[in-house]
């Protein structure tokens, strides 16, 4: 049998039936196109309102002129949890094609905020409805969103807000709470003593309100605790096993690790050759790398953002901008998922 609420479901007509007006009118107002009088406007909203109309975007898109295009832009640089978006993207974008729509990943230099300036300030609106980015928290780049919003193009972050800027909406974790997270679980770890903190750049808002709410809960809750660092590991494998390696060999009584960023491959090898006895350790995205570290033993918990996830959250949100739903659409947070050995699939 057919679900009743499916069948019940109000249409354009309902509503132009509702509201006294035509179709041409309703579809003006669900479209935020001009012409419509703010009387009318009004009654088609009541209309909406009474009848708990709830438009169907895949039939709008297929209604375009022409599809959704959207752009991904992602930082290069062997990161492993970028590596896990752009899979995410490509899997995605396999099956939206039958709904018009059409999802791009690009790379550019990672952390070269005039690299990826440039490359917002290319977006032609002719071409690209949204770009979805994942950015260094930088002037260059805050006034390039600004000015491709001016031109029509809408900007939504990714993973990494920029404050202060015109994007339409940020996707991704509460990252303060990501921090405070952290804190949480190594101060039960480690009640006392020096606790290590790699970040991949404080230029990156996530890696600061990371920091942050790390630090907070360590003032709050665990005074006896102290932050070693941060050292920066530029999320590159190499580069953040030569920090952590560094932090080790200076600081033998450490009692706690917190990779805050990426680079985990590196975090692997710095701690399968020196890892102190008792060492508690906490780390970012589940990949290769860190799977691997939670089997043998090297880390003891993983805070996960669920890439793909943030990548379905994107494409919601990059649909509702293009059909005219984006001053009503509000992405939810995403979770942070919490993995150990014991519950790692």
């Amino acid at each position: 049998m057919g679900d009743p609420e499916a069948v019940r479901r109000a249409t354009v007509h309902d509503l132009a039936r509702a509201a006294g007006v035509s179709l041409a009118t309703v579809d003006r107002v669900l479209n935020g196109r001009p012409g419509v009088r703010p009387v009318t406007a009004e009654k088609v909203e009541a209309a909406i309102r009474e009848l708990d109309f709830r438009r169907d975007l895949s039939a709008s898109l297929l209604a375009r002129a022409r599809d959704l295009n959207v752009l991904f832009l992602i930082p290069d640089g062997g990161n492993e949890f970028m590596e896990s978006l752009r899979t995410a993207i490509a899997r995605r974008g396999r099956g939206a094609r039958a709904e018009r729509l059409s999802l791009v990943a690009e790379g550019y230099p990672a952390f070269d905020s005039s690299a990826l300036a440039a490359r917002i300030d290319a977006l032609d609106p002719k071409t690209w409805d949204c770009a979805v980015v994942v950015a260094t928290e930088d002037d260059v780049v805050r006034t390039s969103i600004d000015a491709a919003s001016r031109r029509g193009v809408a900007v939504m972050t990714l993973v990494s807000d920029v404050s202060g800027s015109a994007r339409r909406l940020f996707i991704g974790i509460d990252n303060v709470a990501a921090g405070r997270t952290a804190a949480s679980l190594m101060g039960r770890f480690c009640p006392t003593g020096s606790i290590g903190v790699v970040a991949g750049s404080l230029h990156l808002r996530d890696h600061r309100e990371r920091l942050e709410g790390f630090r907070g809960v360590l003032a709050e809750e665990f005074p006896a605790l102290r932050i070693v660092g941060p050292l920066e590991g530029l999320d590159d494998a190499d580069r953040t096993k030569h920090a952590i390696a560094t932090m080790l060999e200076a600081h033998p009584d450490l009692r706690g690790l917190y990779n805050l960023g990426a680079g985990n491959a590196g975090l692997i090898a710095a701690l399968s050759r020196q890892r102190p006895e008792g060492l508690r350790v906490i780390a970012h995205e589940l990949s290769a790398p860190t799977r691997l570290g939670l089997r043998n033993g090297l880390i003891d918990v993983v805070l996960d953002q669920n890439p793909d996830g943030e990548i379905r959250a994107a494409i919601a949100a990059a649909r509702a901008v293009a059909l005219g739903h984006g001053a009503d659409f509000h992405s939810e947070t995403i979770e942070i998922g919490i993995f150990l050995r014991d519950n790692l699939r």
